[in-house]
């Protein structure tokens, strides 16, 4: 009796997130990139197919965990019960059942979040649902994922002259592009639209998506959580509350064995940014979709002042500059354009623009009229556009010698008297006195005033005296140090392409260092700044706290390994101060993602590759792909004959024994064995070895 076995074949789960993840999410990120920069004006409308990997999703998780626990968490230690409240999370978004700014009910929670919602009393609750609360975890989860899928879908229409909220482009490189392009420029227009950002419309906003996007699913996401109210206070916050006095609490020096409270340096990094970048949009349960968004809106402003740039370009052939007809060639040196006057009816007309965020600057190189008359047209254009009433006060029109401020920095003109030195018929060196300008990026020490003073470190405008810094008071003199040290950093880098760099990098360094003197004066009872800087020398790095008599030389704890080292305080001279970054910027900058970018994808055209070997083949010469490609076809080739040869040759003398075999018992012709002569062996080689 025979046993029958069935076999049944394993068919995978579509609920279970193993079988979900295929591949990689940054390598679907990174074709969603190749695809819409190969195809920049393509209507995109299959984003939900996008919307369904859960590769992205997974991506997401990880991105929101960093932000969240401070670590990245690798794809193979997201626990499989996270998983699958992401699968769930995914599946709700899908069938429209997710909503935005949910309070109790959860798909997914923070790894933080250990809260248990289902024990909690009625007063909490109602505390949880009546005050503003930070998003959840699982919105700025969705949010990630939809900012994935349409980031490149607009960084690839974007235009060229706006950077901020960009992946590459930040305050710096507006300030080497207007070094590099708006050198020349007599008037200025200098405007701010955030209002536009700050009461943005629905419907504005859900017009500008549909321009490029026609994905009723993410539109309708994005409309969701433009539309859900926000709870941005407290309900009864009318009511009085009880003021509870506490007692009076002396505040304790910490030990030097005593962990110290986090310094407060991270946040001043941002406080230290300019007014125009600090300016971010938040609209509804947007998030890190806000500012995306305000770029997709203004992106046409951007265009529309495009079409103004060409139209307005009329060039001169007597002019030194600008004469070419794209108005980009021959330029020269744009940091020092011109030896001529520039206006006048004989002499090139020329504007150019940039906007960063809400901010906007025109350079205008003609009269002034031709200034007032594209300012009018923009306040006309803001007003049918974005329905923004602007006036010639909130766009006000300024002449370059008056210095016009811009990202905390003075954009103004030098007139300098250079000596032209040529040569004549004759060998003669003939100088002329001449009349040059030069565009001056300086930085503003009014705002850099401003900015410590927001920082409460100085008081005073005209004359500003140092105030101690008290927030570092229980840190110990090397960690203040490390700390000044790393805001002094970030300051130098900050004014990296100011012309005024060493000036007012060495101010700051004098403002921190007076500072800090002022806080170690009360801390240890110093009396003055003069006894501080006697006692721990100009840069603050000899310990405070050491008494002659009482422990041995610092060197020799230092040496021992007893005591910390102290750093001193970086670029206390002028002469430490690094020079100001003057690298040539191209006309045509690109940052280097988008280059690597376009770059692949003309490589991966079938045109490059066979323009490529047209031109290796009319120039005589060969690929190395090529040249290997043929080693290796001669070495099989060579290897292939030698070893059909050898088999030949076994052959034939095996034929050859039977033969004799055969012949010696008489049985010669009865074999009906094929016998090979020389001319059919000869002829099998050859078409072996071309095979």
């Amino acid at each position: 009796m025979y046993s029958t076995y069935t076999f049944t074949r394993r068919v995978p789960d579509p609920n279970d997130p193993a079988t979900l993840m295929k591949e990689d999410g940054v390598a679907v990120c990174s074709q969603m990139w190749v695809d819409n920069f190969r195809e920049p004006d393509k209507t995109v409308n299959n984003l939900t197919n996008y919307l369904r990997r859960f590769e992205l999703w997974v991506l997401a998780y990880q991105k929101v965990c960093a932000d969240e626990t401070g670590a990245y968490m690798p794809r193979s230690s997201v626990t499989r019960s996270a998983l699958e409240d992401l699968l769930a999370l995914r599946n709700a978004v899908l069938d429209s059942r997710f909503k935005w700014g949910a309070r109790l009910e959860f798909f997914i929670r923070s790894p933080k979040d250990k809260t248990d919602y289902e024990s909690l009393s009625k007063r909490k609750i109602r505390a949880i649902m009546t005050t503003k609360q930070p998003a959840p975890f699982q919105d700025r989860i969705v949010q990630e994922v939809l900012f994935m899928i349409l980031e490149p879908v607009y960084e690839a229409r974007f235009s060229q002259k706006s950077f901020a909220f960009r992946p590459g482009r930040n305050a710096h490189t507006v300030l080497r592009v207007i070094r590099r392009s708006f050198a020349g420029y007599l008037w200025y227009i200098k405007g701010d639209v955030s209002t536009v950002l700050d009461g943005m419309k629905v419907g504005m906003v859900i017009s500008a998506l549909m321009r490029d996007v026609r994905d009723k699913k993410v539109i309708d996401l994005i409309k969701a959580a433009l539309t859900t109210p926000v709870i941005t206070a407290r309900a009864d916050d009318g009511e009085k509350k009880k003021k509870i006095k506490r007692k009076y609490q002396k505040k304790r020096v910490l030990a030097e064995d005593e962990p110290k409270p986090d310094p407060y340096w991270l946040e001043s990094f941002f406080g230290f940014a300019p007014e125009e970048a600090e300016i971010q949009p938040s609209w509804g349960h947007c998030g890190i979709l806000s500012p995306l968004l305000a770029n997709i809106c203004l992106d046409e402003l951007d265009r529309w002042m495009e079409d103004k740039i060409k139209e307005f370009y009329k060039p001169s052939t007597s002019d030194v500059i600008w004469n070419s007809p794209d108005g980009e060639g021959e330029q020269g040196n744009t940091s020092w354009p011109e030896f001529v006057p520039t206006s006048g009816p004989d002499k090139t007309r020329k504007i150019d623009y940039i906007r960063y965020g809400g901010h906007i600057l025109i350079g205008v190189r003609g009269p002034r009229a031709d200034a007032a008359t594209l300012r009018k047209q923009l306040i006309e254009f803001c007003d049918q556009k974005y329905m923004l009433k602007l006036d010639n006060e909130s766009l006000p029109i300024e002449h370059i010698t008056k210095g016009i401020m811009f990202l905390d920095h003075v954009l103004c003109r030098r007139v300098v008297y250079p000596t032209l030195r040529y040569t004549a018929t004759g060998g003669k060196i003939i100088s002329e006195k001449g009349v040059g300008t030069l565009l001056s990026v300086t930085a503003s020490l009014k705002q850099c005033i401003k900015q410590f003073r927001k920082l409460q470190f100085v008081k005073g405008d005209r004359d500003p005296d140092p105030q101690p810094c008290f927030r570092m008071f229980h840190a110990t003199q090397a960690h203040t140090n490390a700390q000044m040290n790393k805001f002094l950093s970030t300051i130098v880098e900050w004014y990296r392409y100011a012309d005024n760099r060493k000036k007012i990098v060495n101010f700051c360094s004098y403002i921190i260092r007076g500072s800090l003197a002022k806080l170690y004066a009360a801390k240890y009872k110093l009396r003055s700044r003069a006894k501080v800087y006697k006692i721990g020398a100009r840069n603050l790095s000899r310990p405070l706290k050491e008494k002659k008599g009482q422990s041995p030389e610092y060197h020799n704890l230092l040496r021992m390994g007893l005591v910390e080292s102290i750093d001193g305080l970086q670029y206390t001279c002028m002469s430490l101060v690094p020079e100001t970054d003057y690298s040539p910027f191209p006309a045509n900058w690109r940052p280097d993602h988008e280059k690597a970018l376009l770059e692949y994808i003309r490589l991966e055209d079938p045109k490059t590759l066979e323009a490529q070997r047209d031109c290796l083949r009319e120039e005589g010469l060969i690929s190395p792909q090529d040249y290997i490609s043929m080693l290796v076809w001669n070495y099989k080739r060579n290897a292939i004959s030698a070893d059909h040869f050898s088999s030949l040759l076994s052959s034939e003398n095996s034929i050859k024994r039977e033969e004799g075999l055969l012949l010696g018992s008489g049985s010669d012709d009865e074999s009906g064995d094929r016998k090979f002569t020389s001319e059919e062996d000869k002829e099998e080689r050859i078409h072996a070895a071309q095979m």
